[in-house]
């Protein structure tokens, strides 16, 4: 077994637990239009080019750019405008001489013998001609071919890679495979996380506690944090300080699920069951306890046949802290992800000092303010038992590993919640 509360630094902490996941190898299709956060099990290639026909950037004119070379506000060149792109229709308007060109709206098709678009407010109409729906206009700058045109493929090529396998989807994801036609595609099975409470002072929400007992929120605001990076919570209860209750629960849960969440165990006290339990379960077993953060610096980390297993604090903050910065990450190395989605910060200046100490990552949760000048944020100091430390706060300030605190008007890194 790993040496105990054998501290790291949370990046190798986390690298350490990474190593130990097996991708889970199940496979499932779903509609795309449904997809939001799945990770794809595959590749996908375009279909065909996109976009796959030439398009206006603009309203304007369509027109040979040869025809606008040498136009100046003093010495505009004279069009002739011989019809009109209606939008959702082919640009079926025929070549009959040079200097003509055609009505386009943003997005219209461009007729094949066009190969530019003047910007509308770049001419004037200056006469009407017999012939129905005709015109003349003056253009007063010239254009170069391929200007305010998107042309076949330039969005992406035919057979190009569209997503790569291992990509957690976005909704411009999802945008994306639509645009071709992709409706269904192939995601990793969600994973199923087991979240087990502990403690005799713990009691469920709808309790009424009695002296000395807390409602359990650490398995809620995990379970939620499970929901929004693609897995599946489910909830084991609460279990006594009693280890063969812990063994057996422990057990059970890990082998109905994915990944296995132990909350309020992970203290270096006598009463400190986790370890154990964890041990109990199989190999390689503890890897880690202890990580050189505040809050939550005892998380237990643990890996049982490529199943994470994490012991976390009972204190809501740094349950909380510990899971985002841990257990998130394990998530999506089970779907097959290449990597976590980049978390939502700003940096923002601080508006009073942070003490910390060298050698640990802090994260303090923050109130952030916006002003003319940007972004200016508040810590709020409180003890990490306190769950509306982060109800009442927008995000998180990171004091970096090896900084002993952070001064007022220093700009700083705010993870937003």
């Amino acid at each position: 077994m790993a040496e105990f509360f054998n501290v790291l630094p949370p990046d190798d902490a986390r690298e350490l637990l990474l190593r130990h996941i097996r991708p889970i190898d199940e496979i499932e299709r779903v509609a795309t239009a449904d997809a939001l956060g799945r990770v794809t099990a595959e590749a996908l290639f375009a279909p065909h080019a996109l976009p796959t026909f030439r398009r206006s950037t603009m309203d304007g004119y369509a027109l040979r750019a040869a025809d606008s070379h040498g136009a100046t506000d003093s010495l505009p060149a004279l069009l002739r405008v011989v019809g009109e792109v209606a939008m959702g229709r082919a640009a079926d308007v025929p070549f009959r001489q040079p200097g003509q060109a055609v009505i386009v709206h943003t997005g219209g098709m461009l007729p094949d013998w066009a190969d530019a678009v003047a910007p509308v407010e770049h001419t004037q109409i200056v006469a009407t001609v017999a012939e129905p729906g005709e015109n003349e206009i003056e253009l007063y700058r010239a254009c170069a071919a391929g200007q305010n045109v998107i042309q076949i493929g330039e969005d992406v090529a035919q057979n190009g890679e569209v997503l790569p396998q291992g990509t957690p989807l976005r909704p411009q994801d999802i945008g994306g495979l639509l645009a071709f036609g992709i409706t269904a595609i192939a995601v990793t099975r969600r994973p199923r996380i087991a979240i087990l409470a502990t403690g005799d002072e713990v009691v469920p929400p709808e309790a009424t506690p009695e002296p000395g007992q807390i409602r359990d929120i650490n398995s809620y605001t995990i379970g939620g944090l499970c929901r929004r990076a693609g897995g599946l919570p489910q909830s084991w209860g609460i279990i006594a300080d009693d280890l063969p209750a812990l063994l057996a629960a422990t057990g059970a849960a890990l082998a109905q699920s994915d990944m296995l969440v132990i909350t309020a165990g992970s203290s270096v006290s006598a009463r400190d069951m986790t370890v154990q339990a964890i041990a109990a379960l199989g190999r390689p077993g503890v890897l880690l306890h202890g990580v050189a953060t505040r809050p939550g610096k005892p998380t237990i980390l643990g890996a049982i046949d490529g199943k994470p297993v994490l012991g976390l604090p009972g204190n809501p903050v740094s349950a909380m802290v510990q899971f985002d910065m841990l257990g998130v990450p394990a998530i999506y190395r089970l779907q097959g992800a290449t990597s976590r989605p980049p978390r939502s910060r700003i940096w923002a200046t601080l508006t009073q000092n942070v003490p910390s100490e060298s050698g640990r990552e802090d994260y303090v949760p923050a109130r952030l303010t916006e002003t003319a000048a940007g972004y200016t944020t508040t810590p709020v100091f409180g003890k990490s038992n306190l769950i509306f430390t982060l109800v009442q706060t927008d995000g998180l300030i990171k004091v970096p590993l090896n900084k002993g605190g952070l001064l007022a008007g220093e700009t700083v890194e705010v993870i937003l919640f």
